[in-house]
């Protein structure tokens, strides 16, 4: 992602960011409909964790961020190994690692379909292999990173019920996978969409998913504090 471009902040920034960005806004103008198949609300209130990629983690922590239920979001790394778990490495693209969010969020508040439901329809576009807009690459893939046979089993039924449906104009390329470990990306990425609001990338990119998430989803956003 051009997140140090010199010009930031310039009309010609700006231009190149609206060129650049252009297929890595929400995926959907409209809500997609709810899982069919998911967890029940929980009885007392916990955490649990969901980690997605949906290409740069800037824009899925923006959105995770602001859904009600959601207690915690961390930039990240997963798929690789942890020896090659730094944003250097990573951009690579031989680590194996894919950009992703931890999600610490409260069952007793939000489902993981409804987690799901947001990432399908606001946090990216599911159709894009090895993609996000701009940012090309594996570490940019769409995958879904299980922690137990529950959130394998809603996932997968999950994708296949969007296809089913054709709720896309394509396939659903989105991997679902064990998740083997995380690994927190380094402190100048967390956040970054909230500490650099007016970098040309995150206003083009980053805006518009949570501004579809606050129009989609009403009843589950909050604002960022």
């Amino acid at each position: 992602m051009p997140g140090t471009l010199p010009l930031r902040g310039t009309l010609l920034a700006l231009f190149v960011a609206l060129t650049l960005c252009a297929g890595c806004r929400a995926a959907t103008k409209t809500p997609i409909p709810a899982a069919a198949t998911d967890a029940q609300l929980a009885q007392t209130p916990g955490q649990q964790t969901a980690v997605f990629a949906g290409g740069c983690f800037w824009g899925t922590q923006s959105v995770f961020e602001r859904v009600k239920g959601v207690v915690a979001t961390t930039a990240g790394y997963a798929g690789g190994s942890a020896s090659t778990a730094t944003y250097p490495q990573v951009t690579t693209e031989t680590t194996g690692h894919a950009e992703s969010v931890k999600v610490v969020y409260d069952p007793s508040k939000i489902t993981y379909g409804q987690l799901l439901r947001i990432f399908f329809s606001v946090a990216h576009d599911p159709t894009q292999l090895n993609r996000q807009g701009p940012d090309v690459g594996t570490s940019y893939r769409s995958a879904i990173f299980y922690a137990d046979d529950e959130q394998r089993r809603i996932s997968q039924a999950y994708i296949a019920q969007l296809d089913a449906a054709h709720v896309f104009n394509a396939p659903i390329v989105t991997q679902v996978v064990p998740l083997q470990g995380f690994y927190d990306a380094e402190s100048y990425h967390q956040h970054y969409a909230d500490s650099n609001p007016d970098n040309p990338y995150i206003l083009v990119c980053d805006r518009p998913k949570v501004a579809a998430l606050k129009a989609q989803f009403p009843e589950l956003f909050q604002d960022h504090k």
